[in-house]
């Protein structure tokens, strides 16, 4: 980011580039779609590289412009934050029409990638286009903005297995359902940062909402999450190799519970940023019962 050219710098912040956990939790269920639909069924075996690298390559071009969207509804929120207030368009170093036009080159971008794949998995794709754009808001009108954001990270999965299989089965959904528990514990982690600036300025959250009983909450949320990954592996009649990975993901994903304190912000971020390693010991179980 600091070698970058200067003028392009607040664009890659608004993109969030510098902070790279969010294409990883974007980019880590359409990869466990596209294995678990490898899982006994027709992409038997090791999965398409190419269609790996167009959902990666997609999935960091739609979460640029989700960063980019959300500053630009969020702008006079974010200025109002303590952890927000230098984002680009808080801090006014990029203009809103620039805004909107790097919105407008990063879905060009995602658009292409999309094209590119079978029709069943375009429409899929083209349909959480509706979640994205609620999301800024859901803040705003209900306590669960977290829930929303799960069913929106985790629309890569339905994606990823439709462009394989073409079509969404049981396993699809169970995986689907278990990522979505997945961004619910995680993302009301990283809300936790947020809690005291949220009261201040009538912002809702999980971690608001659920912080009397947070631990509680999230061991449901993480069960929910595990039990639901274990059902859909098992749907699709693998070999018992994947078992190692899939226990070392379980143990990161309670782990995290432990390591959770509200009140401290900087140790709830690292527990967030931890999930790269949850998502990816998952995806390699996956794998595991992919290509074994």
């Amino acid at each position: 980011m600091d070698r970058a050219p200067a003028r392009i710098r607040p664009f890659l912040r608004l993109a969030r580039y510098d902070r790279p956990i969010g294409f990883w939790l974007l980019a880590i269920p359409c990869w466990q779609g596209l294995l678990l639909a490898n899982i006994g069924g027709p992409g038997l075996g090791w999965p398409d590289l190419e269609l790996a690298a167009l959902l990666t390559l997609g999935a960091i071009a739609m979460r640029g412009a989700g960063c980019t969207y959300n500053d630009i509804v969020d702008r006079d929120l974010d200025a109002r934050v303590e952890r927000t207030r230098d984002r680009p368009l808080a801090a006014g170093t990029v203009s809103l029409q620039s805004a909107w036009l790097f919105l407008l080159a990063q879905c060009l971008v995602g658009f292409v990638v999309l094209v590119q794949l079978p029709p069943i998995a375009i429409g899929i794709g083209l349909a959480a286009l509706a979640l994205v754009a609620a999301y800024p808001f859901m803040k705003r009108i209900t306590w669960w903005p977290q829930a929303w954001l799960g069913l929106t990270f985790n629309w890569g999965i339905l994606v990823a297995y439709a462009a394989v299989t073409g079509g969404i089965d049981t396993a699809a959904v169970l995986l689907y359902v278990s990522g979505f528990f997945w961004t619910l514990g995680y993302d009301t982690i990283y809300a936790c940062q947020d809690m005291e600036d949220d009261a201040l300025v009538g912002v809702r959250s999980t971690a608001r909402a659920l912080q009397g009983g947070l631990h509680a909450w999230l061991w449901g949320f993480y069960l929910a999450a595990a039990l639901l990954a274990a059902a859909a592996i098992l749907v699709q009649g693998p070999t018992p190799w994947f078992v190692g990975l899939f226990a070392l993901y379980a143990y990161y994903l309670f782990d995290q519970i432990r390591r959770t304190d509200p009140d401290k912000g900087a140790a709830c971020l690292a527990v967030f940023k931890s999930n790269q390693i949850t998502g990816l010991l998952l995806t390699g179980a996956l794998f595991l019962a992919c290509i074994i």
